[in-house]
């Protein structure tokens, strides 16, 4: 039995605990020792997980890699793990974003001020061990989102998925954003405390869910939370639901999710938690820690309530463009550049869930990628945002201008994120967002079309924002801002080339994800709507991996 996927969850959790051990204190020394260990921690985590992504094997079984560790016989859960292209492809997005997000943060947690003179200790000033909490909360946050793309037990998922809240309650309170004035202390912890008791009230509802498919599935004699078991028996008729269970079932778990994701209207917490966490931390929150939210819908919700996904799916594809449209809107017209981000993910979050409750190839694929896609766009234009608002001190839109005169680097890459947010052909988002919109299309061309709005949306809010910060005269206070250093060139400059990369050359994860997508189809027995035209060539993959027909899900 290979315990690599243990190995890549232990990495980060190791990590964790040697850098919170580390000697406490603020000198710069001991800083740069625990930032230094969390980084390397990190580009461990990195390479394993891209070891994890190399060795799994499209055309092999749908769960690779897997390991099984008892845990609590009595109730048949066991520590089990295994990984499908989905999964291997999102831990590898977390895998990579994390070192980013450590680096893009180097001084996010440093003093904010000298010791006082006199001081007996200077060591005891602020926190004394600001520095180590705040790099081993964010490798804490990275092993519990790997271990939920890799579990396969539906008890372990509910606990990981339910603990990452910790130390992310932490990241928002503790250590949020400094531009946000003299109540921004006020504002973080009313920013911690909103996100936790959403997410909370998600996971208790979740967890009545979780016991509730126990129960039934020990009545027809399978006690197990076993993920593979459980599907398996709903596909062949061994484990079955009365209608009304399956749908009570199904809205346990999707409500849950639909607040992670988050869809609206269960929304509200993203842009508190947002703009008042740091760059870094508001780059994990929607780059990493939302994903596990649609990662599940197309895992759980689907794999185990098929004929509940069918049934909720046009209700779930109204929410989701009613969230396309009402995120853009907010957007373009927030004055706080980190809410205006923000608003513009919930947006980016209804097109990820219109594409996996669209039941296509194109649309689920398109989901997929989306993922992939929406958190290396929004780590550029997030992190340089937060670069900028850290030399100038502020937030709101109107306090720059001029900025690619006396920065043009800072500029240009942000121009290069806001583009990539609003999805330019070449950029990797297009190919997602094209994607999801065929595949919507395809069974729902009502919907279909009223999504593309959000795209024109996209455009106002990303150009109006680069337009008010970075162009026109020099304003005051923005003269003095200094270009991008070399630290955050290392931070920004991988984001922007695999930005560029998969938007021309897409295919290596559509080939990982592919046939996790047609599992999962096959899961809700949907095929592909028959084209209104067929042609007479062939209707296998295309030579990007993404151009599939219907028949493959016969």
């Amino acid at each position: 039995m290979s315990v690599l996927l243990t190995a890549t969850c232990a990495v980060p959790a190791a990590g964790a605990v040697v850098t919170a051990a580390l000697p406490a204190g603020t000198t710069e020394g001991r800083r740069r020792a625990a930032k230094t260990a969390a980084l390397a921690f990190s580009a461990a985590a990195l390479v394993l997980a891209a070891v994890v992504a190399v060795r799994f094997d499209p055309d092999g079984a749908r769960y690779q890699l897997t390991e099984s560790h008892s845990w609590i016989r009595s109730f048949g859960i066991t520590f089990a793990l295994g990984v499908d292209g989905i999964g291997a492809v999102l831990a590898l997005l977390t895998a990579v974003l994390v070192p980013v997000v450590l680096l893009a943060s180097w001084h996010d947690a440093d003093p904010a001020a000298p010791a006082p003179e006199g001081a007996s200790d200077p060591d005891t000033f602020e926190a004394r061990r600001r520095t180590q909490g705040f790099f081993a909360l964010v490798l804490a946050v990275e092993a519990m989102v790997i271990v939920s793309f890799y579990a396969t037990d539906v008890f372990v998922f509910y606990v990981f998925f339910e603990a990452m809240l910790i130390p992310m309650y932490f990241l928002i309170g503790g250590f949020g954003d400094r531009a946000g004035g003299p109540e921004s202390a006020r504002q973080r912890s009313y920013a911690a405390v909103k996100f936790l008791l959403y997410n909370l009230l998600g996971g208790l509802v979740m967890l009545a869910a979780v016991i509730g498919l126990y129960v039934i599935a020990q009545d027809q004699g399978l006690a197990t939370f076993d993920l593979q078991t459980l599907t398996g028996a709903v596909a062949d008729g061994r484990l079955q639901f009365s209608g009304t269970a399956e749908k009570a079932l199904f809205l346990g778990f999707f409500f849950a999710f639909a607040v992670k994701a988050p869809l609206w209207p269960l929304h509200t917490w993203l842009p508190n938690a947002m703009g008042e966490a740091t760059a870094g931390t508001a780059v994990l929150i929607t780059a990493v820690v939302d994903k596990v939210g649609t990662f599940a819908m197309l895992r759980f919700c689907l794999g185990l309530f098929p004929d509940a996904s069918k049934t909720f799916a046009p209700a779930i594809l109204v929410l989701s463009v009613i969230g396309i449209i009402y995120g853009a809107l907010v957007a373009i017209g927030q004055k706080d550049i980190k809410r205006l981000v923000a608003y513009a993910s919930i947006s980016h979050f209804g097109f990820i869930i219109m594409g996996i409750f669209a039941l296509t190839s194109q649309g689920q694929s398109g989901a997929t990628l989306y993922m992939v896609n929406h958190g290396i766009s929004t780590a550029v234009w997030m992190l340089v945002a937060g670069f900028l608002i850290s030399r100038r001190g502020s937030r709101l839109i109107a306090d720059y201008g001029g900025v690619q005169k006396v920065a043009p680097v800072l500029a240009g890459t942000f121009l290069i994120g806001g583009l990539a947010t609003l999805s330019l052909p070449g950029l990797a988002p297009f190919v997602s967002e094209f994607l999801v919109l065929v595949g919507t299309f395809t069974r729902y061309p009502a919907i279909g079309i009223v999504a593309t709005l959000g795209i024109v949306l996209a455009a106002l809010y990303a150009l109006l924002l680069y337009q008010r910060t970075m162009t026109g005269p020099v304003k005051e206070g923005v003269s003095g801002i200094p270009d991008l250093k070399a630290r955050e060139l290392a931070v920004v400059a991988p984001m922007v080339a695999l930005t560029v990369l998969l938007g021309v050359y897409p295919k290596p994860l559509t080939d990982l994800v592919n046939p996790s997508v047609d599992a999962t189809l096959s899961q809700v027995h949907q095929t592909d709507p028959a084209p209104a035209h067929p042609v007479a060539a062939d209707h296998g993959t295309g030579q990007d991996g993404t151009a599939r027909s219907g028949g493959e899900h016969k």
